[in-house]
Order: structure tokens, then C-alpha cells, then sequence
């Protein structure tokens, strides 16, 4: 069972209109592992772990925002 409290307040919206840095979203990424992981910094013996799990996030949260239409999304009428 989770015990934490709200989402972390200083992760910010990477969306925008032009293409965001890869070293944001890498920074993002590691933030995001910093929180879950409670590790600043890992151990060596969680180090590679640690490092993969940022990659991983880095990918998805690229594909993520390359995938996104921008604009709003459109009402659907009833």
C-alpha cells in the first residue's frame, strides 16, 4: 500500500510548443527516479539500476511528447 503524499510539486510541464531539450527531459527523468527511488544518489550496487530506470523514463517521456497532437482536444457534441 502507498503511504506517500501528493505528487511532487517542483516536476514541471515539459509540453510545449517547440521541441523540448533532451537535457530536459533527461533531467525530468532523473528527477522523477530521484523521487520514487528516495535516492539523490544511488549506491554503487544500485547504480546501473538506478541509471537505466532515467534511460527508460528519458524514452518514453521523448515518445510521449513527440507523439502529442497540440492544440486542445476537440469537444464532442451530444
Amino acid at each position: 500500500m502507498w503511504h506517500g503524499v501528493g505528487m511532487c510539486r517542483s516536476i514541471v510541464t515539459l509540453r510545449s510548443p517547440e521541441v523540448v531539450p533532451d537535457e530536459d527531459v533527461r533531467a525530468a527523468a532523473l528527477q522523477y527516479v530521484r523521487k520514487i527511488s528516495g535516492y539523490r544518489a544511488p549506491s554503487e550496487a544500485n547504480r546501473a539500476t538506478f541509471e537505466r530506470a532515467v534511460d527508460d523514463i528519458a524514452r518514453s517521456t521523448r515518445a510521449l511528447l513527440d507523439g502529442l497532437v497540440s492544440g486542445r482536444p476537440a469537444k464532442v457534441s451530444r
